[in-house]
């Protein structure tokens, strides 16, 4: 039985862990208000659970809000992450540490590498990047840092049901179509997550769905599933629009589509298409 500190355990990913935890993972949940992970005294109070896996799904997520809350971003993104990883060091345990396509600056037109080097647009990449390199800085051995994207399932503010809700109460909507990444459902990273943990290969790596698309083609698969299960679905029209015509606070990559060519080498990782989660989210939902 491995004891697992779950970390933002009332966030959407860790909705998903929580759901789909192997019986031999033994969870106990840590998150706001009772838990603030940038206190370096309530980080360390973990050790009266003895965890062997510290598995943070925390952060400040709010990719525009990051913009005017720079202080808060990088003391929970950077300054958080880094204390999590003192505290594994200190006690031997393994930390599986959550961070984001957007450390990368979307100037490449093929799937991003581990290895690639990182340059955030955005103060979120910005402090997303700083809590990779304090775990760095700490030499830590045992970790996992897994870089995601376009993350949506139950349970939190997503893309997808963003998207559920203006095209029910709309009959137009514009979306962005010159940014491309890959949807991410939970539950498909959550087992992902608890294969590298099994496997015990331990360092950087990239998951999410297989594929890639825009966000207005994400948009349009949307509205399709909404009406193939029927749900209540107003919208007529959606329209394709650049990133200039949707002026935001924080500036985002053009192009973040992962390589999963690592993780799919690891025992029990599924990568399945992105429209193929998409319909099982709406399965489920």
């Amino acid at each position: 039985m491995k004891n697992v500190a779950l970390i933002g355990a009332n966030g959407m990913l860790a909705a998903a862990i929580k759901k789909l935890a192997p019986q031999d993972f033994r969870l106990q949940c840590y998150d706001l208000p009772e838990f603030d992970l940038r206190q370096r005294s309530q980080v360390f109070a973990l050790a009266a659970s003895a965890p062997d896996i510290i598995l943070n799904c925390a952060a400040f997520t709010n990719v525009d809000g990051c913009e005017t809350e720079r202080e808060l971003a990088f003391a929970v993104n950077g300054e958080g992450a880094g204390l999590l990883a003192e505290f594994a060091e200190q006690t031997g345990a393994i930390l599986v540490h959550i961070s984001t396509d957007f450390v990368f600056d979307g100037g490449k037109t093929t799937p991003y590498l581990e290895t690639d080097q990182p340059g955030p647009l955005s103060a979120y990449g910005q402090s997303k990047l700083f809590g990779e390199q304090r775990i760095h800085q700490l030499g830590l051995k045992r970790y996992f840092l897994v870089r995601t994207g376009w993350l949506y399932g139950r349970g939190g503010k997503n893309f997808v049901e963003t998207i559920l809700r203006l095209a029910s109460e709309k009959e137009r909507l514009t979306v962005v179509a010159d940014q491309l990444g890959t949807p991410t459902w939970t539950e498909d990273l959550a087992r992902a997550l608890f294969a590298l943990l099994r496997s015990e290969q331990f360092g950087i790596y990239h998951y999410s769905n297989a594929g890639e698309c825009s966000w207005y083609d994400f948009a349009c698969a949307i509205v399709d599933q909404a009406k193939e299960t029927g749900l209540p679905v107003r919208v007529e029209e959606l329209l394709p629009v650049s990133t200039d015509a949707y002026p935001l606070p924080a500036v985002r990559p053009k192009y973040s589509v992962l390589s999963k060519e690592k993780i799919s080498a690891v025992p029990g990782v599924v990568i399945p298409l992105w429209t193929e989660s998409l319909k099982n989210y709406f399965l489920m939902r």
